[in-house]
Parts: structure tokens; sequence; C-alpha cells
């Protein structure tokens, strides 16, 4: 036996139980009648003329139905006579390549057969203006060549920056179809400016270029869609600021706010920027802003097949597992973080052979005199928060903020190879 499987085998697992957090349940049940009843009111889409070509953007995230929603948008385009097609809007994602981009597209159900559009990639990009510092502006050469862009994206808080626009249209237009290129520009002063320069990189693509309009769309705290804001370009700056203070407080979070370790089972690019949401686990890739809750030990466990490798969020986690490393490829990996200039992500944790290790070697170092008082909480992602699992002595404030508990305690159990085994449904 080594000395790590000596030091670990001992180390004390405390009981615990199966909780179900509640959040705001209201969603839109028909995402595609809902959609074609009220587009057909927005200006920016009556005024799409017969034979315009129509750039469509295509992120990178996992959002509720957004096949659902991108295809309905479309088929709308087509029915005006005009000529839709998709861009990857993405910034240095899928490694920085156009055939990653694609690939990242076809996870969320984006192809070319399912929408009834082409798809253009490429990481090639146009200046087309320049913002207030003498920063140039770039913009996807083909939604700069065509006669009209449409934006899609979900408004939530970033995982890296505080401002009236985080995650959403404005920084669609920055971040996503400024590709590589713009995604490191606008990087190189580190993510303190991000929020002012996501403001004025977005105005200046609203200036220059033939906004159609945007759908920002908001999900509730179980990951469905709650509303979508179909949007006339003029509308898009003041109405996103409104937009991202409700998709705050629909946003999941775990009901405590100090646990001594956090297991999160899967990480991903489709579920976070940083793989696992900074704003959940209270741990941020840089010195401006912080989080309300507080972790003292954090082991990820695996990454999602979605994320095609890249473990981008792995180096904000203390310890995680031998099946994760060996699924990380640094080529999708690396290009995010020497992009965005923030290098603490892509960091690699300390790394045990099973999962029992990886959770037995958060408990032994999260600074407790008796281990067997561990505050522990363990997540399937930092999306899918409904089901959790606590330790025991955490029931009583579980209960105190509302969230069921399901069942008695019992023993954390693993598999004969140390495979964590957990439902989270």
């Amino acid at each position: 036996m080594s000395f790590i499987e000596d030091t670990l085998r001992d180390i004390p697992l405390p009981k615990i139980v199966k909780a179900e957090q509640q959040f705001n349940p209201d969603y839109l049940t028909n995402i595609e009648e809902y959609i074609r009843e009220n587009l057909k009111n927005v200006d920016g889409y009556k005024n799409i003329k017969p034979g315009q070509t129509i750039a469509v953007t295509g992120g990178s995230r996992g959002i509720n139905a957004i096949d659902i929603i991108t295809k309905a948008i479309c088929d709308m385009v087509k029915e005006k006579g005009a000529h839709p097609f998709i861009v990857p809007a993405m910034g240095s994602h899928g490694g920085a390549t156009a055939k990653g981009q694609i690939e990242m597209l076809e996870t969320i159900g984006i192809t070319e057969e399912k929408m009834g559009v082409p798809i253009k990639s490429s990481m090639e990009v146009v200046q087309i203006g320049e913002i207030l510092d003498g920063r140039p502006v770039y913009l996807d050469k083909y939604a700069n060549e065509a006669d009209g862009i449409i934006l899609i994206n979900r408004v939530k808080a970033h995982t890296s920056f505080r401002g009236e626009y985080e995650s959403g249209l404005m920084k669609m237009m920055a971040i996503g179809l400024g590709k590589q290129m713009g995604a490191q520009n606008y990087h190189k002063t580190g993510f303190k400016l991000m929020p002012e320069i996501i403001e004025r990189v977005g105005l200046e693509v609203l200036k220059k270029k033939n906004i159609c309009f945007g759908a920002a769309i908001i999900e509730n705290g179980y990951g469905k869609v709650s509303e979508i804001s179909l949007l006339n370009a003029a509308e898009i700056p003041a109405v996103e600021k409104k937009l991202l203070i409700k998709a705050n407080e629909l946003m999941p979070k775990l009901f405590f706010k100090q646990a001594d370790v956090l297991i999160v089972k899967r990480i991903g690019k489709e579920i976070s920027g940083t793989g696992m949401d900074s704003n959940v686990t209270g741990r941020f890739n840089n010195e401006h802003f912080k989080g309300d809750i507080t972790v003292t030990k954090i082991s990820a466990l695996d990454v999602t097949e979605k994320s095609h490798g890249n473990c981008n969020g792995i180096g904000l986690a203390d310890f995680t597992t031998k099946r994760l490393f060996n699924k990380m490829d640094l080529a999708m990996t690396y290009p995010n973080a020497l992009t965005a200039t923030t290098v603490v992500t892509v960091k690699i944790p300390m790394i045990l052979d099973t999962d029992k290790m990886a959770v037995q070697a958060a408990i032994k170092t999260c600074n407790l005199l008796d281990l067997r008082n561990c505050r522990i909480g363990l997540v399937e992602s930092t999306k899918n928060m409904k089901t959790i699992y606590i330790s025991e002595n955490m029931i009583e404030e579980a209960i105190k903020n509302n969230v069921k508990i399901l069942g008695e305690p019992f023993d954390i159990p693993f598999a004969d190879d140390g495979s964590l085994e957990l439902d989270f449904n």
C-alpha cells in the first residue's frame, strides 16, 4: 500500500442525506410557439428583406432548448425569403479552430441537418472600428459579410467579472463574434476593465453593423427557459441591464454559505465558462471579484463528454481524479487560458486514483480538529443543483432555508473501484 493510500484509508466519511433545493419553477412550455407569436411583432424581424443573408450566432453554452430556439428563428427568417446561416460565436472555445467550434455546436444539438441552414465557421475576423482606448473592434468574417446579424445568448452572471453587462447579447457581440482575436484583444487588460470593454465594444458593433434583433434568454433555477426577450437592436443596451438583474434573482445557488468540502461530480464548458460556476463555488479566477460562499476544499471528479477534453476550470479545484486527468486535452484547454490571461483555471490540482480518495483527501485537508464534523456538500454540477447531498450536520440549516430532506442519513456510497455512486435525479 502506498503512502497516499495508507494516509487516506482511515479518513472518516460523514453520513450524508439527499436534499432537494427549491427554486422558481416558472418556465416557457412551448418555446417554438412563443417565438413564432412574438417575433413577428419585432421591427428588426419585420425589416428583413427577401434575398438578404442573415448571420445567426451560435454560442458554446449548453443553454436549455438552444437548438429549438435557434431553429425556430432560422425558420422564421427563411419564411421572409432571406437566407440565414449560423456562425459559431464563442471566442477561443473549440480549441480556437474553425473545426473545433463546429464540433462544439454539434454537442448542443446545432448542426446543419437539424437547423436546415448552413454553418459557416472561420477564425478569421475583420476590423470594423475601435473603442476609446484605441483597441480595434473585430467581427467574424462571415458575420461581417452578411446583410444582417441576429444575436442569441443567455443572460446570466459572469464567472469572472461584475458589471451592468456580463454574459449576454453585449458580450456575444464582443467576445463571441470577436472570435479568438477579439477575445484576446479585450482580455489584454484583465477582468477588472472587462465590464467597461464589453459595453464599449457592444455599442460599437451596434453602431457599425445591422443587428436585426437579439434573443435574450433567461433560465430558471432548474435550468429551464424562463423567459425569452426578443429585442430590437436599439433596445438591447437598456433592456439587457434589467434582464441581468432578473437572471441573478433566478440563478441557482447552494443554500449554505460555508462548507468544509464541496464535491463536484462533473465540470464542463457547456455548464460554465469556468467548468464549474464561480458564483456557486465561491472560487474565482482573479482577485477582483469575490463570492458570497466560502469552501475550504473542492474536489472535481469528472468532465463532461460535451467538453471535448476542455477541462478549463479544473485549476479552481484542489483535488481531481485520474479519470478526469486522462480526459484532459491540453490543445482544447489551454487556448481559453492564453486568450483570457487567467492561467489559474488550467492549473492541475492534486490527482488521486479514485473518487473515494479525492473525497477523503478533501476531508483530510479541510483543517478541522475533528474530521467527523466536516460540513460536506455534493453536487452533480454547478448547473444541476435541484438534488444535492449534504452531511447530516447541515440538515437543520437546510430545513431553515426551505430545503426538503429526502430520507435518512446514509454512508457515502462507493463502488468497489472507488467510484462515487450517487443518483442526482
